[in-house]
């Protein structure tokens, strides 16, 4: 049977290379003014989100895209003082590691000959390095990949060690004191040192972990009782750091209409019509187990056929597993089926579907073997997960209105609604839930908003902050900000 090629992420070539240019907004004259709240020094709090990580990576560009530094920019109009982040110093930050070191951000690359575009490493990147600036100056307390729990420990900082889970190079590289201080802590400090306002958006972490890996490992996803305990820590930490300081808190977006989760469609293996045929023989005794299982009343018909595993010539859908299904071990029948509409893939697969395994040397990935649960969230998964960001949400906006009169909550949830509804746009030109330029919202890593999609989040906050406090903070004109730059 010949390898399957690789999946690719195909775009229409004339929405890539269509133009860039926007109109720029009319700015309303209206006298910039603080009104209720004190922004004389804005104190961030969260994770890749707060940080500005965009593309799979840190770098220079990101960080300095992200809402909190856009906001910290505004809030000088209104009293403010500059904005310090602790600068990553590396153009392309770091993704993976590759065969001759570090690999930088991802970025939309074109094959040659093919047309086919998706994302790939721009080229060599860099680790990580220690923060050389003054670290009790800082603003900015975003670490990307941080749960409300790893900003709650010093294990956090280190020791780093294959025995501490916790660690993290991202927080450990400005922490005040690695191995002792804690991302809550550091923050909370800086709020005690006269800060006035504040931005908390941890949680996503907390759940998005565990779905992006194919929702296949229990003990990675944060429990009801543990967020809350966690949540209530962590506020409490910075509303007591200053009583008389301000702050809003954002609520978690939903994850399945995110491109992570939907680039690789359910049908994306092709096969020729012998190589078809081969792969049906190959099923053959398993569908008729399943013919067995039925007549002997352990499956229904729907389920048969649900399960029934059948190829032809052109894009197939693949096989996965599937632990939802009725255990038909003891007839000796895996829980496998074919993919459907309504299952979603994680963006990995693009690489892995149709190629061999550790375990499976000489097979292809989807068609001889099933696609591993780590790729995959069949409909169950994506409930539990819904289910969870609800669950969070709620307790993020009880606190939010236990505190009300000093904080804010932020329905970032909602405003993603609209995004993928087609309803945010300026000076005529909208935003969408795709990693496509000129519109698209995501990087290019399909998951982290780009430079653009964080100044029109920007300018959501500070409607919202303007109409709580009664301020008149000007906004920021999102066409000036860059999207996801065009295929390479």
């Amino acid at each position: 049977m010949k390898t399957v090629r690789k999946t690719k992420y195909i775009f229409l070539l004339a929405l890539l290379l269509g133009s860039c240019q926007y109109e720029f907004p009319e700015i309303p004259n209206t006298e910039p003014d603080a009104g209720g709240a004190d922004f004389s020094k804005f104190i961030a709090v969260g994770n890749s989100l707060t940080a500005g990580y965009m593309d799979g990576a840190l770098y220079n560009r990101s960080q300095q895209n992200s809402f909190a530094v856009i906001l910290g920019e505004q809030f000088k109009f209104v009293g403010g003082a500059d904005f310090n982040v602790p600068n990553i110093n590396s153009q392309n930050g770091f993704f993976t590691m590759g065969p001759n070191g570090p690999l930088g951000r991802l970025v939309l690359t074109m094959a040659p000959g093919t047309g086919s575009i998706g994302p790939a490493p721009i080229g060599p990147g860099d680790l990580p390095s220690a923060y050389s600036g003054d670290k009790t100056a800082l603003n900015n307390f975003g670490v990307p990949g941080i749960t409300i729990g790893q900003a709650l420990t010093p294990l956090t900082g280190g020791p780093n060690s294959e025995s501490n889970p916790a660690f993290s190079p991202m927080y450990a590289r400005f922490a005040s004191n690695p191995g002792t201080s804690t991302l809550i802590g550091d923050a909370a400090a800086a709020l005690a040192n006269g800060g006035t306002f504040f931005s908390f958006w941890l949680g996503g972490n907390d759940v998005l972990g565990y779905a992006i890996e194919g929702a296949s490992d229990p003990s990675i996803l944060t429990s009801d009782s543990d967020f809350q305990a966690r949540l209530t820590a962590a506020l409490g930490s910075l509303l007591n750091a200053n009583p008389t300081a301000n702050g809003i808190i954002m609520n978690l977006p939903t994850l399945n209409i995110l491109p992570y989760f939907n680039l690789v469609p359910y049908n994306a293996l092709p096969l020729s019509q012998s190589d078809a045929d081969q792969a049906n023989q190959g099923y053959a005794l398993y569908n008729g187990g399943l013919a067995q299982a039925a007549g002997l009343g352990l499956i229904s018909e729907d389920e048969k056929q649900y399960r029934t595993i059948s190829f032809t010539a052109g894009q197939n859908a693949f096989v996965i597993e599937d632990e939802s299904l009725t255990d038909l071990s003891a007839l000796g029948l895996p829980s496998i089926r074919q993919s459907k509409p309504e299952d979603k893939t994680t963006l990995p697969l693009s690489q892995a579907l149709g190629q061999p395994s550790a375990a499976h040397p000489n097979g292809q990935r989807g068609v001889s073997f099933p696609v591993e649960d780590n790729f995959m969230l069949i409909p169950n998964e994506q409930e539990e997960i819904s289910a969870k960001i609800q669950s969070f949400n709620a307790m993020i906006t009880a606190a939010a209105n236990s505190n009300a009169e000093r904080m804010l909550l932020i329905d970032i949830a909602a405003y993603f609604e609209q995004i993928r509804n087609g309803e945010v746009s300026e000076g005529g030109v909208g935003l969408n839930i795709s990693i496509s330029p000129p519109n698209g919202a995501i990087s290019v890593d399909g998951i982290h908003p780009n430079g653009r999609a964080h100044a029109f989040i920007s300018n959501f906050i500070i409607d919202k902050i303007n109409s709580k406090w009664q301020a008149t903070i000007p906004k920021v004109n999102p066409n000036a900000y860059v999207g996801n730059d065009l295929p390479r």
